[in-house]
């Protein structure tokens, strides 16, 4: 039997590391001796996360271009022109069969240096809005897994597969898990619980934001469990009391997820697919400072069929207090946010784009 040999690029944040992570354990279960390897950013937080989940990495010397004119975009082509290079050697020496991006700085240059090499390549895109990268990736790309429908008119339409985004296993059919997961986080299980998710570096609007309405917040009997991310811990970590966690990074996401009641969040891809599965009524806050506000547009897909509500930055300040005791005191309202959230949920993705690789590799 043949030993398959997978690369799979993505990183920066825990968006693109996990969608990658979970593709490359379905891959292993089907092809147990198979060969892979990961290709990220030196510096961020991939060259942590991927050895720990059992997977080999290597680094290219690569970032993005900053939006305001620096010093740091002055070196962008001298990184680009090393991790072009890089990448040649590494698809050079490892020689794999496929080569799977899922976003992320290193992925851009490691997914076009394969295509022209003529080795299949597959895009794992994870928002209603792609960036200029994948764009231009997706001219060669073997095949596009996209999370959102109506990507047409970004990508070739004879090349697109409709899978959602990969999301942990461990998610699927929390309910089970919630009397262990108030245990795990010695939460009291007469109050309600609100998990506030920022995303693994944090969110300095939203940390904000919770600072302000915390007493607010916890004076209508409400515990909170709020990952302010690791830029951010220092800064509130004093918070910690009897009915606040403060957190910087969340290990058990399917223990958290189970015993919240209520969700306020970030509106990342990977954030949005694994709220689906978990079906809470979620509050979308979602950064402004994306590309191209893709954000907005991911929260806004759920939103449209009511599956969640929806807060701008901008409208923190007005209207934050009210928007959030009207859902907790409406449990109405949590209810039909929950079901509905849930009928968008798209468990199989991760073993779709897995078929997708197959056929490749079959071919």
């Amino acid at each position: 039997m043949k030993q398959y040999k997978f690369i799979l690029s993505g990183g920066g944040t825990g968006g693109h590391i996990y969608p990658a992570i979970a593709i490359a354990n379905e891959l292993k279960m089907r092809f147990p001796n198979a060969e892979f390897l990961f290709v990220g950013a030196k510096d961020k937080m991939e060259m942590q996360k991927v050895p720990q989940a059992g997977y080999n990495i290597k680094g290219l010397w690569i970032a993005g271009l900053q939006r305001q004119i620096n010093l740091k975009n002055a070196m962008f082509p001298f990184k680009l022109v090393d991790s072009l290079w890089k990448s040649r050697m590494i698809l050079k020496d490892f020689k794999p069969d496929v080569v799977i991006g899922t976003g992320g700085f290193a992925s851009g240059p490691l997914l076009q240096v394969a295509n022209t090499m003529g080795i299949p390549t597959v895009i794992q895109e994870q928002n209603s809005y792609p960036g200029i990268t994948n764009k231009l990736l997706s001219k060669k790309a073997s095949a596009i897994c996209v999370a959102y429908e109506n990507l047409e008119r970004f990508f070739p339409k004879e090349k697109m597969v409709f899978t959602g985004n990969p999301v942990r296993q461990d998610l699927i059919a929390i309910e089970s898990k919630r009397g262990d997961a108030i245990e795990y986080f010695n939460l009291d299980p007469n109050k309600k619980t609100l998990l506030v998710l920022g995303g693994s570096l944090g969110a300095r609007r939203m940390n904000q934001l919770i600072e302000k309405e915390l007493d607010k917040i916890v004076s209508q009997n409400v515990q909170i469990i709020w990952q302010c991310g690791k830029l951010y811990y220092e800064d509130y970590k004093k918070y910690n009391t009897e009915n606040v966690q403060v957190v910087s990074f969340i290990e058990r996401m399917d223990f958290v997820y189970a015993a919240a009641d209520i969700i306020i969040s970030r509106a990342g891809a990977s954030s949005v697919s694994e709220l689906c599965i978990v079906g809470k009524p979620v509050l979308f806050i979602p950064s402004p400072n994306v590309a191209e506000d893709h954000q907005t547009k991911n929260a806004k897909a759920i939103v449209d069929k009511k599956g969640a509500l929806l807060l701008k930055e901008s409208d923190l300040d007005s209207q934050f207090s009210l928007v959030f005791e009207a859902l907790l005191k409406d449990e109405g309202k949590q209810k039909q946010l929950s079901e509905n959230i849930k009928q968008l949920a798209m468990p199989e993705a991760t073993k779709q784009i897995a078929d997708e690789i197959v056929k490749l590799i079959k071919k």
